[in-house]
């Protein structure tokens, strides 16, 4: 059995801490056993590795997310690239190629697909090895888990049952999809046996190969991707689900939560203080999360939630936090601060002068042993100022140490990479006619790779003044 995670979102609905690199799995917010705040794709992926299952998972999703995984779980996680964001029915169909053509999966292979981010028990993923079995036993072409209700909520999807279906079946057929009824109709759904639907569902690695060659689309992983720009972008709800003709769903009985919005992720925050401020006690039921160097102060203010990052603020009352989605749909502000494979970096200032040119200035902290990756930029020239650590710096093809205290002047197209042998703490100042992320060159990510291509270089050149 494979197991494919979903990681996508836009991050505006966690809005200012989520951005579009940072979605709300990988806020840093949650406590685990030991006390430590993890987010929710490292509570997930530790669940997955405690039930048995992390050998055989897989996280599916957009380019900008990937460092941001390698560095809260990894780079040993195995981490399937859409090269452009579309929806849930391509992403989808990308993994199973993936999973066919280089993983080799069997066509007889069981694929479990589900969203990044649950808030559940480690018995929920105990619970998804049933769905192999069910669906050898039934025969039918999708496995769905869903979750008994708790209370009629207008909030989530239901799974209808097709009457004469017990309740305390193994699993159920199918007979209908209901998302967010009145609260009178879910009541009504769920004396008839109906699951909330919490996007988890199975399927045999051929049902969904035979759906590609019927409409024409590539089966191996490569061509898929290249061709990933002409799938349809509809949901795999729309495009196959809803198409299916025979569907059973196995019941769950136990703890699940969407923790999309900030009334409902507070309710499983801890602290209700996480940051530099002070809550009074004359405030109820408040949360302060905040990620700036500046303290926030309640007096008196109960109900709310705020929120701090370099990417604003945000103050809301907690039941209308969900409309903060809303509020920030029309918004393409760049993200202030990244989690990176090798560190992070936050945005200390941005100008953009009369004449066009701007200047941004960031913070970096790179980790002990990591390395940035061999690149170069065409739009903008950097300096780099080493505030603390030392490490190896690699430009042109030359190797020297570097340690706090010294500049470094890196012009457009210079290629350049730095490896920490301790922390260290950078402030870059970038200069240019347009500063943006996507204005660099990457021609080696290891450390090793990159030694040998200065090496070649070395060598190379040596030959030509020989000759």
């Amino acid at each position: 059995m494979k197991i494919v995670l979903l990681s996508g979102g836009s991050g505006k609905r966690l809005w200012p801490l989520s951005n579009d690199s940072r979605s709300k799995q990988f806020l840093k917010v949650l406590k685990n056993s030991e006390g430590e705040l993890e987010s929710m794709v490292q509570r997930v992926w530790g669940q997955i590795a405690s039930a048995g299952l992390g050998g055989d998972a897989y996280i599916a999703t957009s380019k900008s997310q990937v460092e941001m995984i390698y560095s809260q779980l990894g780079s040993e996680v195995e981490v399937i690239v859409e090269p452009e964001r579309r929806d849930t029915y391509p992403a989808i169909a990308l993994a199973a190629t993936y999973l066919y053509s280089v993983a080799g999966a069997a066509l007889n292979e069981t694929v479990v697909v589900m969203p990044v981010d649950p808030y559940v028990e480690e018995s929920f993923f105990h619970k998804t090895k049933e769905l192999e079995k069910v669906l050898e036993q039934s025969g039918a072409d999708l496995a769905l888990m869903g979750v008994k209700p708790t209370y009629p909520s207008e909030k989530y999807g239901y799974i209808v049952p097709q009457d004469g279906t017990g309740k305390d079946a193994t699993y159920i057929h199918v007979n209908s999809f209901r998302e967010k009824p009145r609260k009178e109709e879910a009541a009504a759904m769920i004396e008839q046996g109906a699951l909330w639907n919490c996007g988890v569902f199975a399927f045999k690695l051929d049902f969904l190969i035979n759906i590609l060659i019927t409409y024409g689309l590539p089966i191996q992983y490569e061509e898929m991707a290249r061709q990933y720009g002409k799938m349809k972008k509809n949901s795999f709800d729309y495009e196959v689900v809803e198409k299916a003709n025979r569907i059973v769903a196995v019941p769950y009985d136990g703890e699940w939560k969407d923790l999309g919005t900030w009334n409902t992720l507070t309710e499983e925050i801890r602290d209700p203080l996480i940051g530099k401020g002070i809550i009074a006690e004359s405030s109820d039921n408040t949360h302060v999360i905040n990620e700036l160097d500046i303290p926030i102060t309640l007096l008196g203010v109960s109900n709310v939630v705020v929120a701090a990052s370099p990417d604003g603020i945000l103050v809301s009352d907690k039941a209308a936090s969900p409309l903060i989605k809303d509020v920030m749909k029309h918004s393409d502000q760049r993200p202030m601060c990244e989690e990176r494979r090798w560190g992070s970096y936050r945005v200390l200032d941005y100008w953009k002068y009369p004449d066009g040119n701007e200047v941004l200035t960031k913070r970096i902290i790179i980790s002990p042993g990591k390395n940035l990756s061999y690149q170069y930029h065409l739009l903008r020239n950097e300096v780099w100022t080493i505030v603390s650590g030392n490490g190896v710096m690699v430009l042109n093809g030359k190797q020297f140490p570097v340690r706090a205290g010294d500049v470094l002047t890196i012009g457009k197209t210079a290629r350049h990479s730095l490896r920490a042998e301790t922390e260290m703490e950078i402030i870059e100042v970038q200069t240019g006619t347009e500063l943006i992320e996507e204005d660099i060159v990457r021609l080696a990510f290891d450390w090793n790779e990159i030694m040998e291509i200065c090496e070649g270089g070395m060598t190379a050149a040596t030959n030509q003044i020989r000759e």
